[in-house]
């Protein structure tokens, strides 16, 4: 309550309240000054107010005394519960930790005053979560309580943990959060086979690397905790098969790694491990983290092809050897316990030329033409080998054949030889060398030996002299030649080899006799094929007269397309007004395309004519005009058109495009009436075309044109 001194109490004094909350929060009685609050007060909303109060005069309205200032402190009471800062906690923690590993921390707070009393003071404590939790009173902090929990029996845990203030005593207030614990897994866990024993089958054909069965391991643990690498580790096909990990689902993928083969061993023991690729060294007390089974693989016997004694074969032959003689066999089993028969052939793709053959039966190969190593020297082809019982039971075999050589061929000039002689040339002078090639192959290199022919020795006019080298050279055996006595000279020269047997050839050197300066160069020589006169070749001469025949068709095209341009089609202008219908013709192809659809109805049935003459190419015999009677006004279309097509009829000189088709009649009753423009002539003045334009997208074409024509005028 506010009082002044100079209250007298007559009610001359009015109390007034300024400040924090006046007027609203508080109020004062402005007769007796009593100060009240109008509503509940929070401290944790507003801890202090500073109100101005102030008596004045109330006629004057003037202070009576200077205003004084005073303030209210709100006092506090645990009138607010402790607040988590979280609704929900989530936290984890390894399996199998030790009592007392810190979990989480959970904080609380308290809006109450903490200088003032026990409100704000808050103490932790479980409600639910025990015996696996404990938290700490002052702290909030969350530890483990029991030792050994284990993920693979309970991984979640929901822990209710409350604060409460006032110190925990009675009469305090609280509030409570949930935290949910996961124990994370740590590889505790061997891996275990369900069983013992595996049987698996596998065909003797499967290929290798390729999969036969699956066995997998159980881990109780998770991700890397439970990868798992399986190995064999022992048996009878340690290396026959092999065993890989898969990645994704943790099994162990049995595979082939060499052919099987049932005829020699059709069962197999294994012994198969399955190892954790990560271990924890702190459970190495729980025992290996391994496990072992055994696996029995059976193979099933399949009905195979016959095997060849070789994958491949080589033969040799001499080139000439007789036609049907054996030049090697090929032998292949059926390896299946049966012991099938087996038959052969030669795969034909290889021997197009069909030059071998083999026997079906035994698998002795012979030749079936003559052999010719200088033609051929390998050849490479393919033995079939089939079951007699089931031909789609074969094999191959690749069989390589050499052809040996043979000295069935002469030796021979190494290029053809045709040289000169001087005739002013000196005796013993050498005019050429000879050198011989031979086809046949020689192991300790060819020596061909050279001389001429023994009936053409004592006669000749040259001598032959052989270096043994495998070449010769001939020279000259006397002074002088005349060349108008004789001009050419043909020496024959005897080739020989020394292999078994000897071959030998004739070979023949052309001689010409020519005209040389002092210095032995030839200046003329009778001999043509020394002398090539200039000039064109036949070949040249042929592309001449190909380019010329080219260039006249190229002419005689271009002249035949002027000609079909000068008979242009009359309907080549849109401004042509004899044709303007065809012009105009969206709907269709016009009068001319009566393929397009059915026009007889715009004509007369009278006037339909079977023979009508072309109107689409400019007449060649351009006919005098030939003027026609007026027509009367308002005459009926088709009175017109008969009238017309008469005159024509009996007319011969009258224009063949000048047809019927031209001006077609319409019909009768047409709601547009008639678009003809020949009733236009007995119209005085100028039309008017504008309701063209109301008709539709049909008639834009003419109201174009005679609305254009309209505008030009009005210009």
């Amino acid at each position: 309550q506010l009082h002044s001194d100079q209250d007298k109490g007559d009610g001359s004094l009015k109390y007034i309240l300024s400040g924090d909350g006046a007027g609203d929060l508080f109020i004062i009685n402005e007769n007796t000054g009593d100060i009240q609050a109008t509503k509940r007060l929070d401290r944790e909303e507003k801890p202090v107010y500073i109100l101005r109060a102030q008596a004045i005069n109330r006629r004057t309205g003037r202070p009576v005394e200077p205003e004084s200032e005073f303030i209210i402190k709100i006092h506090d009471i645990n009138d607010n519960e402790p607040m988590f800062t979280k609704d929900v906690y989530n936290a984890s923690i390894p399996e199998m930790s030790d009592v007392g590993t810190f979990v989480v921390q959970v904080t609380a707070t308290d809006a109450d005053d903490p200088t003032y009393g026990n409100s704000a003071k808050v103490v932790y404590s479980i409600l639910q979560g025990q015996p696996y939790f404990s938290v700490e009173s002052e702290t909030g902090i969350i530890k483990t309580a029991l030792l050994n929990m284990d993920r693979e029996n309970r991984e979640q845990y929901q822990v209710v943990i409350q604060a409460k203030d006032m110190g925990g005593q009675m009469g305090g207030l609280s509030g409570t959060t949930t935290v949910n614990i996961t124990l994370t897994d740590v590889n505790d866990n061997p891996p275990r086979f369900p069983q013992s024993t595996y049987q698996f089958r596998a065909p003797e054909s499967t290929p290798p690397d390729s999969p036969i069965g699956r066995i997998k391991a159980n881990d109780a643990d998770v991700d890397e905790n439970a990868e798992i690498e399986y190995s064999i580790t022992e048996g009878d096909g340690y290396d026959m098969f092999g065993i890989t990990t898969d990645k994704d689902t943790q099994e162990g993928i049995i595979t082939v790694k060499k052919a099987l083969d049932f005829e020699n061993k059709n069962l197999y023991i294994l012994k198969v491990e399955a190892t954790n690729t990560h271990v924890d060294p702190r459970f190495l007390y729980l025992g290996p983290f391994k496990d072992s089974a055994t696996i029995r693989i059976q193979v099933e016997d399949v009905d195979e092809p016959p095997v060849f004694s070789r994958p491949a074969y080589i033969i040799e032959v001499k080139e000439d050897v007789p036609i049907n003689s054996v030049i090697g066999t090929v032998t292949a089993q059926d390896p299946d316990a049966a012991k099938n028969p087996v038959k052969y052939s030669v795969d034909r793709h290889t021997d197009m030329d069909r030059v071998f053959n083999i026997n079906s039966g035994n698998g002795s190969i012979f030749t079936s033409k003559t052999l010719d190593r200088e033609t051929l020297l390998w050849h490479n082809i393919t033995v079939i080998a089939a079951e007699i019982n089931n031909p789609k039971q074969s094999s191959r075999v690749p069989v390589f054949i050499k052809v040996l050589d043979v000295n069935d061929n002469a030796p021979e000039f190494a290029m053809f030889y045709e040289t000169f002689v001087c005739e002013n040339a000196k005796a013993d002078q050498l005019i050429q060398t000879l050198s011989a090639v031979d086809k046949d192959d020689s192991y300790n290199g060819h020596q061909f030996s050279f001389s001429i022919a023994p009936e053409a020795v004592s006669s000749s006019n040259f001598t032959l002299q052989d270096n043994r080298d495998n070449t010769a050279g001939i020279f000259t055996r006397k002074t002088r030649y005349n060349r108008h006595e004789t001009s050419t000279y043909l020496l024959p020269v005897v080739i020989s080899d020394n292999d078994d047997p000897i071959q030998s050839s004739t070979e023949t050197v052309t001689i010409r006799v020519c005209a040389c300066d002092h210095r032995g160069k030839m200046l003329s020589c009778n001999a043509e094929a020394l002398i090539h006169p200039t000039g064109l070749s036949t070949g040249a001469l042929i592309a001449i007269l190909l380019c010329i025949i080219i260039l006249l068709v190229t002419v005689v095209l271009f002249a035949a397309l002027r000609r079909q341009r000068k008979k242009e089609p009359l309907i080549i202008s849109k401004e042509d007004i004899r044709d303007n219908i065809v012009s105009y013709n969206d709907e269709g192809g016009g009068e001319e395309d009566t393929q397009a659809f059915d026009i007889g109805t715009l004509r007369n049935p009278e006037a339909i004519d079977d023979n009508k003459l072309r109107r689409d190419i400019v007449p060649e015999t351009l006919f005098i005009p030939r003027r026609t009677a007026t027509a009367r006004d308002n005459t009926d279309v088709r009175d017109f058109i008969n009238q017309r097509l008469k005159e024509n009829d009996t007319d011969p000189a009258a224009p063949p495009y000048d047809s019927l088709a031209t001006y077609a009649y319409e019909g009768n009753g047409s709601v547009a009436e008639s678009l003809s423009s020949l009733e236009s002539v007995t119209t005085d003045g100028d039309q008017d075309y504008d309701y063209l334009s109301d008709w539709g997208p049909r008639f834009k074409k003419l109201a174009d044109m005679y609305g254009s024509m309209d505008s030009d005028k009005d210009s």
